[in-house]
């Protein structure tokens, strides 16, 4: 089930919930309206599963800056977000949707206990200029059943992700290629 705007404060005041920075303003009646975070990495050239992506990075001034199509852009969120007692399911939302962005749509699901930044992944259909710290989607907590098993105490390859970070299935390659 998914957590209530007001089940969301409650839970953050009673540390279940981080939040970091927290504002009030941005908890919904059924999420809590996560921010544009201040750097992009853009992944220009061919991406290939088996080895590191190369990217460029950028911070986004406050003056904005304007993705473009046909580049993928791995992006930040401004807030570290977590919990031991919710998963966590991170989106876009309609006002970024109609602008012709699409962010986050392959892996949106943030496990029981894992507290991160999170990457996002970001296309433009067309260009459009964004901005640090502007609202760009939004997340939900929900209740799980069964044994908690956190995922920062597990060996995933992303439970020390505190930034942007490139996909590493070519490390599962790798190991597969031996």
């Amino acid at each position: 089930m998914i957590l209530t705007g007001p089940a969301i404060t409650t839970a953050i005041r009673a540390g279940e919930i981080t939040i970091d920075p927290y504002d009030p303003a941005h908890v919904s009646p059924n999420a809590y309206d996560w921010r544009l975070g201040d750097t992009l990495r853009v992944c220009a050239g061919e991406l290939d599963a088996a080895a590191p992506t190369a990217y460029t990075e950028q911070t986004i001034p406050s003056s904005g800056l304007v993705l473009q199509p046909g580049l993928l852009y791995l992006g930040v969120t401004h807030e570290r977000t977590g919990s031991e007692a919710y998963a966590q399911l991170l989106n876009g939302d309609r006002t970024i949707g109609s602008l012709g962005i699409w962010v986050h749509v392959s892996a949106p699901l943030g496990h029981q206990g894992h507290a991160i930044r999170w990457t996002l992944e970001i296309r433009a259909a067309r260009p459009v200029r964004v901005y640090p710290g502007m609202t760009f989607g939004k997340l939900v907590f929900l209740t799980t059943q069964g044994t908690a098993a956190s995922y920062q105490r597990q060996l995933a390859k992303y439970a020390t992700t505190e930034g942007i970070d490139i996909s590493r299935l070519y490390e599962e390659i790798g190991a597969g290629r031996r």
